[in-house]
């Protein structure tokens, strides 16, 4: 079976994004944005050295890639497909702008959190 056509690819990604995105994207702005400022959270998240320790840890860094990657692969392929429905052309270049922008932010986050 030959593949004809690579969209169903970037399709999947586009949808994963759309979930991680939709779930994590409430739970990150509630933890950063009103609960850490009013300090409801336990006295551990205030501690420098159990934050330093959690963010060492290779499940949040993975958590941290799947969550910022499959997001920018969703914005990535919205607007693409944006571009196409303002009518500006969608060839080559505008899909390597879109998705290469996507995969070499996506990959220099990978190589940022292996060497931290």
């Amino acid at each position: 079976m030959r593949w004809k056509h690579h969209e169903p690819f970037f399709w999947s990604l586009f949808g994963a994004g759309g979930v991680i995105s939709a779930f994590c994207a409430p739970v990150i702005v509630l933890l950063i944005g009103l609960l850490l400022p009013l300090h409801l959270l336990p006295e551990a998240a205030y501690n420098y050295e159990s934050l330093h320790a959690l963010a060492q840890s290779l499940w949040v860094k993975g958590a941290v890639l799947i969550i910022v990657a499959l997001s920018l692969w969703h914005c990535a392929h919205r607007i693409f497909h944006g571009l196409h429905d303002l009518g500006v052309s969608t060839g080559p270049l505008a899909r390597t702008l879109t998705y290469g922008l996507a995969g070499f932010s996506s990959l220099a986050l990978l190589i940022l959190l292996l060497t931290l």
